[in-house]
């Protein structure tokens, strides 16, 4: 889903709590809601998605751990399960998936381009080799760029259009909150650790292969790597 962030002023103290699952005082008229109003701040975080992260949202993550159990039972409800990893320090939502039930999906998959899978593997590794190292993941635009450039195909006649395909494939990491742009004004990004658990390693494994391949120029595809269309999507997790 579209993230749309909530969070007010970073660094501020949470809002007084109210144990979560008793009422506290009506938010607007008419309000029959039991849940304390910060509660429901990180309820419509998780499910506008992509995550809540203790880094971007500094006042909703207490309250998140606070009310862990009442935020996922609200989402079991929904026929969602609550993923919180605590050492990232990050929180999303996945559909519940049980052979037994007819269970309605709620969640809607992110669909990517070619090139834009191609950048989410790239981060993906830059991520694996800066945890490797004890270091924060960080890349800058144009190291995108030139990852990116070796699936332009040969003597390609419209670099422009390329050019377009390789800024909004930054642009929908951006947008999915898999960067974050680092203060100094020098496009530099930190990789979200959310990308981890929204891309596991034994579920890109195939296809980091299938690009490698690609930009090395081995099998039939790799000719038109980038073709003159590059609308065909790749669902991601």
């Amino acid at each position: 889903m579209s993230n749309s962030p909530i969070d007010a002023v970073p660094g501020e103290a949470p809002e007084a709590a109210t144990p979560a699952g008793t009422s506290g005082p009506a938010s607007f008229a008419g309000d029959t809601g039991a849940l304390p109003l910060d509660t429901r701040r990180v309820l419509v975080q998780l499910l506008l998605g992509p995550a809540v992260d203790a880094t971007r949202q500094r006042r909703l993550w207490p309250v998140l751990l606070r009310d862990e159990a009442v935020l996922r039972s609200r989402l079991h409800e929904l026929f969602l399960d609550l993923v919180v990893d605590a050492e990232q320090q990050v929180a999303f939502t996945r559909q519940v998936v049980a052979d037994d039930i007819d269970a309605p999906v709620l969640l809607r998959k992110s669909h990517l381009t070619f090139l834009e899978t191609a950048l989410v593997l790239f981060l993906r590794q830059r991520l694996t080799q800066a945890e490797a190292q004890g270091e924060r993941a960080v890349v800058s635009a144009e190291d995108m760029q030139a990852h990116l450039s070796v699936f332009e195909r040969a003597a390609n006649p419209d670099q422009a259009r390329f050019g377009r395909q390789v800024a909004g494939a930054i642009e929908k990491a951006k947008k999915l909150n898999l960067l974050r742009l680092l203060a100094g004004g020098d496009q530099r990004f930190e990789v979200s650790p959310t990308l981890k658990l929204l891309f596991p390693a034994e579920e890109i494994q195939a296809l980091t292969r299938t690009y490698r391949a690609l930009a090395e120029g081995e099998g039939p595809a790799a000719a038109t790597a980038v073709s003159e269309d590059d609308d065909s999507d790749e669902e991601a997790a």
